[in-house]
């Protein structure tokens, strides 16, 4: 098998069955589902015994303490040996030709620089989430998706080689990391391969979406300050860089970091920074 369909799961039990039948339904069923528990207390461990005494598809089950979903990623990609590595979230389901599709492009990456493959993902299997398709045709970089105009989402497949020399970091008394973060870092030297299907569908929930990142940014600081110290180096000189060093100020302040940090970023755009930090501040957005 050259694939690992990578799924971290918390008390997710009933959402994993929808999973599960997307993944019986595929047209090539040449692949390992790789189930990370980050520590369930529902009966996801029956049911996941369950599907693997089916015998249906090849299952890999792992239990581990609840870490929060970057550490049950590093431990998945720990476990992948497998060539190709696709995140599939517990909420969400695979199309059916998903397996397919993303074997056939695999097979015209021929170039070290190609990281993997970037497709959509769909509020439905032909609609892509925010009605937005890709800027570009080809091979890019996923910053640079976004920053020539795309605001969808995505589904990314990976070369497990990648992740694992990019693990996220594990951050002490912290649960969660910006992906990206990992992501820009894979971008430097990296392009993937664009492909312009819906791989992956899952449920729009527009309700609860600010409490929810406000949450996540409070009790995840460091991760947070580490993220916008990123953007702010790597984003070219826009109104957007300008939000990120505003958005670094704030987080080195409240992580007692220092702002002016030699070497890595020009002490005059971290200056320019401030009122944009300010305005944040002034508006409770940091």
């Amino acid at each position: 098998m050259r694939l690992t369909i990578f799924t971290p799961t918390y008390n997710r039990m009933e959402l994993l069955q929808r999973a599960y039948e997307s993944l019986l339904r595929q047209t090539c069923k040449d692949f390992v589902w790789l189930i990370v528990d980050d520590g369930s207390t529902d009966d996801t461990k029956q049911v996941v015994r369950r599907w693997t005494e089916d015998g249906l598809i090849s299952i890999r089950y792992a239990f581990f303490e609840n870490g929060g979903k970057m550490r049950a990623h590093n431990r998945g990609v720990e476990l992948c040996d497998t060539e190709w590595f696709l995140c599939l979230d517990s909420d969400d389901y695979l199309v059916d030709s998903a397996v397919a599709e993303i074997y056939a492009c695999a097979e015209k990456i021929r170039e070290d620089r190609v990281a993997g493959i970037v497709a959509h993902k769909g509020k439905s299997e032909k609609e892509p989430l925010y009605d937005t398709d890709f800027p570009v045709a080809g091979y890019s970089t996923l910053f640079g998706l976004y920053l020539k105009g795309f605001c969808g989402e995505t589904t990314l497949v990976y070369k497990t080689a990648l992740l694992k020399a990019f693990p996220f970091p594990e951050i002490d008394g912290e649960k969660y990391v910006p992906e990206d973060y990992v992501y820009d870092k894979i971008d430097k030297e990296h392009v993937l391969y664009i492909l312009p299907k819906i791989l992956t569908v899952c449920e729009l929930v527009q309700s609860g979406y600010t409490d929810s990142l406000k949450r996540l940014k409070e009790q995840n600081p460091r991760a947070w300050y580490l993220y916008y110290r990123q953007r702010a180096q790597i984003t070219p000189v826009s109104l957007l860089k300008w939000k990120y060093l505003g958005y670094y100020i704030c987080y080195a302040k409240r992580c007692h970091e220092p702002v002016f940090e030699k070497g890595l970023i020009s002490p005059v755009f971290v200056l320019t920074g401030y009122p944009f930090a300010w305005i944040l501040k002034l508006t409770g957005r940091a």
